[in-house]
């Protein structure tokens, strides 16, 4: 049964939640666009298709801003509460900080139970739409734009340029198109002006153009017994095709195959796949090394039963053999170890890239419960450490906010690199910042369950002023024993 109380915090929680929810997904969604500004200007993009790209980038990062929207509204919830000294009144009531904090942390598990839900089920989707689109608008040509006195090349096939361009952009002089024709000489046209203007659709370029020439090589291609023709034109028509300036769409399938696009059940049956393979690389150094030593094609025979008798005497093998016959032979085994080498090493960067790759797997499948995760981490900080500093707004709570949360994305940036790198186990790098973080937020909760003062500037300063006056005594009684002497 929900009583007052709960009905009190969840009141002043769920505002303070869904704005800073929204301002934290706008941020990480300018932070996409910060990074990819250069893919993304001059390419001419639709409307449609920049809302898209808004829409996909902002589902992909709800999984992360919800961490922080958490984080950031408990501290101002808390915070709020303290300062207009209702949580005083609270605990002057006897109730516990556990106890009004209940509601709110069952609100963070649910939370953190759509945070999975979200990156299990659609997240794999989104990625997988926006890694297509992105991929299209990058590989996009820059929007056609030519401008005064420079050879414009962006055009397959010609080369174009133009002296000036009139006011109306449209009309042009000084005209100089180069046509490439794979001769000896390319075909040129001339003229001292016309009209350019792109067609309606926008998917070819006319060039009018009056008082010009046109030059073309006339004769077999590949030969020197060619002949020039200049050809004279009061109007002339050219018309180029702009299709290499539309984006095109890429299969979504082209990119399914990646780890990052997968659910945990699909990364599940993935690693498993990838687990089993793995044989394969013990059969195939044998395979490679039993080509070239016999012995090893006898494993598995009779001769390993018995044993050789020892030698009576240790005789190197080198002095059984002439001059000419060992150095045949040295060079022999040298060559055929090279060559054992250099296969086994091949088989050992294989096999060295199937394990990065099941790595890449666990990383993925331990993401999607560590973002869910910390959204209770980032709560159990939050929570405390706002009945601790009691200052609502967006002040001291986004200073609060911003400093764990950069540690918590620094930490899991770490722990993905160095499990990226084997230098930990995937769990251990991806669960690095649950494990860094949890022990502070049990050590904030029992600050505030005690009302420390560990914020609290007066406290401070109290402090320091007992220091301050005790370093001062010191110092006098030292002067008046020198005095003294």
């Amino acid at each position: 049964m929900i009583k007052k109380l709960d009905k009190l915090i969840l009141k002043a929680f769920i505002g303070p939640f869904f704005a800073t929810f929204l301002i934290s997904l706008f941020v990480l969604v300018m932070q996409f666009f910060w990074l990819y500004i250069d893919d993304l200007v001059g390419k001419g993009l639709d409307i449609l298709t920049i809302f898209k790209l808004i829409g996909y980038v902002a589902a992909f990062n709800v999984s992360m801003a919800l961490p922080l929207a958490l984080l950031l509204s408990s501290i101002m919830t808390f915070g709020n509460l303290g300062e207009s000294f209702e949580l005083v009144a609270i605990k002057s009531s006897g109730i516990p900080l556990t106890r009004f904090m209940r509601p709110l942390f069952i609100t963070a598990v649910l939370l953190s139970g759509v945070a999975f839900l979200f990156a299990n089920n659609i997240t794999p989707v989104i990625n997988l739409k926006l890694n297509a689109l992105k991929y299209d608008i990058i590989v996009t040509k820059p929007a056609f734009d030519i401008k005064e006195g420079v050879f414009y090349s962006k055009i397959e096939g010609f080369v174009i340029k133009i002296g000036k361009k009139e006011k109306d952009d449209s009309t042009i002089r000084n005209v100089v198109i180069y046509e490439k024709d794979y001769r000896l000489q390319d075909k040129i046209l001339v003229a001292e002006s016309g009209i350019m203007r792109v067609t309606p659709d926008k998917r070819f370029l006319e060039f009018i153009l009056h008082n010009g020439w046109r030059y073309e090589e006339n004769g077999p291609r590949y030969t020197t017994n060619t002949e020039m023709i200049r050809l004279g034109f009061k109007d002339y028509k050219k018309v180029m095709d702009l299709s290499s300036f539309a984006m095109s769409r890429t299969e979504d399938t082209l990119f399914k195959y990646d780890a990052k696009m997968l659910s945990v059940r699909q990364l599940n049956h993935a690693i498993d796949s990838l687990n089993r393979s793995t044989r394969i690389f013990y059969d195939r150094s044998r395979r490679e090394m039993a080509s070239y030593l016999s012995f090893v094609r006898m494993a598995d025979s009779n001769w390993t039963k018995f044993k050789a008798p020892p030698p009576k005497k240790a005789v190197a093998y080198d002095s059984l053999m002439t001059d000419s016959v060992r150095r045949i032979i040295n060079e022999r085994a040298l060559n055929q170890v090279n060559n054992i080498r250099s296969n086994i090493d091949q088989v050992a960067a294989d096999y060295d890239s199937r394990q990065q790759l099941i790595r890449k797997h666990w990383i993925e499948w331990n993401r999607k419960f560590t973002l869910s995760a910390g959204c209770l981490v980032l709560f159990m900080i939050g929570a405390p450490l706002g009945s601790i500093i009691r200052k609502g707004g967006l002040g001291s709570p986004l200073i609060f906010a911003i400093i764990f949360f950069v540690i918590f994305y620094i930490l899991n940036t770490v722990g993905e690199k160095f499990a990226k790198e084997g230098v930990t186990s995937p769990g251990g790098g991806m669960w690095l910042s649950t494990f860094v973080l949890i022990p502070i937020g049990v050590f904030l909760t029992i600050k505030a369950m005690s009302d420390s003062q560990l914020f609290n500037k007066e406290f401070y300063y109290r402090t320091f002023k007992h220091v301050r006056a005790f370093i001062e005594k010191r110092r006098k009684k030292k002067e008046r024993v020198a005095g003294d002497v």
